[in-house]
């Protein structure tokens, strides 16, 4: 295990796994875990019917509950874990506003975000899940959210494009970026350590690490 590591994020788009990840990281390691908070906003619902009016309190909104959220648990490391790990960072939200907001909008929320974005402190490693949109559809189909039935391959590979143009913008972070299209982390244990093998059995420079499994 790479020791260097005191905290990590998992990122991908909907329905990449961030979340199962997370949890199988945290249990496998006794690691401190943080994740999101989005059950209870109640602009996602009637986003996802009316993109158009709802896109930009939704964003606004997720932008406060995800910094109050990281603010409050990342300001409490827990001493005795020995590392943390998340399934979301704020930079989450630049990412989907970007694909959401009208570029008036976005203008201003890009003034906000980068206001509270330079008070976080950053992740030592991003761990982007890349999966192709189909396989992310089925993923969401089985998990059976109501609300996101009516998401679409071309609104995920809107979010997919804007995740790797934030990773070109800033990089001076480092991001593991692995295909996971090919394997089941939840479900098969070989796959899982596969992924826990690259992430702490690799070293891993600024800027794009790329692995396909």
């Amino acid at each position: 295990m790479n020791h260097n590591y005191k905290y990590i994020v998992i990122e991908g788009n909907i329905g990449a796994g961030k979340t199962s990840l997370a949890q199988k990281i945290a249990e496998s390691y006794n690691a401190r875990l943080i994740l999101e908070k989005f059950a209870d906003n109640p602009f996602l619902p009637r986003f996802y019917k009316d993109p158009e009016r709802f896109s930009f309190p939704l964003e606004l909104s997720f932008l406060a509950d995800r910094y109050m959220q990281l603010k409050n648990e990342i300001g409490n490391m827990d001493i005795f874990s020995p590392f943390t790990v998340a399934d979301f960072y704020f930079m989450k939200s630049i990412v989907f506003a970007s694909a959401t907001l009208e570029s008036d909008e976005f203008k201003l929320y890009r003034q906000l975000f980068n206001i509270i974005y330079q008070s976080l402190p950053r992740p030592d490693l991003y761990v982007y899940l890349h999966v192709d949109p189909s396989r992310l559809l089925q993923n969401i189909d089985i998990r059976g959210r109501d609300y996101e039935k009516s998401i679409d391959e071309e609104y995920l590979l809107k979010i997919q494009r804007s995740y790797f143009s934030w990773f070109r913008q800033n990089p001076d972070n480092a991001y593991l970026i692995i295909d996971a299209s090919n394997i089941d982390f939840v479900h098969n244990e070989r796959d899982y350590e596969k992924v826990t093998d690259v992430i702490f059995g690799q070293s891993h420079e600024q800027g794009m690490n790329r692995t396909i499994l």
